[in-house]
């Protein structure tokens, strides 16, 4: 099944929670929550008080990615605020395979995220600890930025290796998808598109309708 998950960085936070009622009505299945502390990446976004704070706005899948340091020290908090999948950057984390251990004794979906030039080799003996495994497409910590056309090359090995490997999993990619190219993004093997500025640019709730069109013909074929 593929998802949408607009990512509300690309919101107009004066009106947060009605662009998040928006494309919750037009029918995305999951919301993008970036989670950045300045340390890890050089944006700070938003924290605890804004996820817990929006929680009441929608009941859909609330997809925390969070771009900082030894995100296991949030743990607690993320829980409680009504996150039901924290995904955590391999690169950020000192004891991966132990951080998203955590992660599922709290009763949470797991991720595990990758940055462009991170190799898949990096989570290999990690897969059947996930739900999901995030590709970044864009070096993580701004919005708007082009798709690095490299990393689908990692979507289309990891979903291989998921092949072989007998695992099932979802495959979220994250970082310049626009209607242009998410048709790419989906023959690569992702199920799961994160979008911020091609859903918010705009009309977010017909923007949102345009994404799960394709995602319509693309599963017809």
């Amino acid at each position: 099944m593929n998802i949408l998950s607009p990512s509300i960085l690309g919101a107009d936070f004066k009106r947060l929670e009605q662009q998040i009622s928006e494309v919750d009505r037009a029918g995305a299945q999951y919301i993008h929550l970036d989670v950045m502390d300045g340390t890890f990446v050089p944006c700070i976004s938003f924290g605890m008080q804004v996820i817990s704070s929006i929680r009441s706005c929608t009941d859909k899948v609330f997809d925390v990615h969070m771009m900082v340091q030894e995100p296991l020290r949030y743990l607690p908090e993320i829980v409680q605020c009504g996150a039901d999948i924290i995904t955590v950057h391999a690169e950020a984390c000192t004891h991966l395979d132990y951080t998203l251990r955590e992660i599922r004794k709290a009763g949470l979906k797991v991720g595990v995220a990758l940055n462009p030039t991170t190799p898949i080799l990096m989570i290999h003996d990690l897969l059947d600890c996930v739900d999901m495994v995030l590709i970044m497409t864009v070096n993580p910590g701004f919005g708007g930025q082009e798709m690095i056309p490299y990393t689908l090359n990692k979507v289309r090995a990891l979903r291989k290796l998921c092949k072989n490997r007998g695992v099932d999993l979802d495959i979220q990619i994250d970082g310049g998808v626009t209607l242009a190219n998410v048709r790419l993004c989906l023959e690569a093997g992702a199920n799961i598109i994160v979008a911020g500025s091609a859903i918010y640019r705009g009309d977010a709730a017909a923007n949102t309708r345009k994404f799960l069109k394709v995602f319509e013909e693309f599963e017809k074929k």
